[in-house]
């Protein structure tokens, strides 16, 4: 996508509760959208997907402007979002579904995503070796619409107030004070 000066960036990590959310909040961000890819399945449902039965990752597909925000700043909110040493999981959440991805579209892409893997993993954020993997993009397929804005609808329910609250609370803060916020 090339529309306007915008781009798409689509990736995995974790539940998309919890990535979608932060995502949205940031200067530059269009849109954060829940969905899946790398499956086998045409349009699988959550259902599905939560199986780890068709191949799927639960990820968002981010629409950004590179004028306002870059490819290497969304790469450092994406690996201070979840831990990417953690193969098939975060936290509780366990299964394929979960992995740590970065679907990249060409070679130039992919040449960034390995930058952005390196640079992150030499920062020392997360302990261990990286298990993220670096997949050529194919289809996204959006979520069924209850989980667009889930934690902004859903604040109270009891994954969102334990897990994905404290998280945003813990984003909000450290992109805050670095000014990439809208709010």
């Amino acid at each position: 996508m090339k529309k306007n000066n915008l781009e798409q960036i689509t990736f995995g990590g974790g539940c998309f509760w919890c990535v979608e959310n932060c995502f949205n909040l940031l200067k530059g961000v269009e849109s954060a959208i829940s969905g899946y890819s790398g499956g086998h399945k045409e349009n699988p449902t959550y259902q599905e997907v939560c199986t780890g039965e068709t191949g799927h990752a639960e990820v968002v597909q981010i629409t950004y402007n590179p004028d306002i925000i870059s490819y290497e700043q969304l790469m450092d909110v994406f690996f201070f979002l979840h831990d990417p040493t953690q193969l098939n999981r975060q936290g509780n959440d366990i299964g394929t579904q979960y992995r740590s991805v970065i679907y990249y579209k060409d070679e130039t892409e992919k040449a960034k995503a390995e930058l952005a893997i390196k640079t992150s993993q030499e920062t020392g954020r997360w302990q261990g070796t990286y298990v993220t993997e670096l997949t050529q993009f194919d289809r996204f397929w959006p979520a069924e619409q209850y989980h667009q804005g889930y934690y902004t609808e859903n604040p109270t329910q009891p994954y969102c107030s334990t897990v994905v609250g404290p998280k945003i609370q813990k984003f909000k803060k450290h992109f805050g004070e670095l000014g990439m916020l809208n709010i």
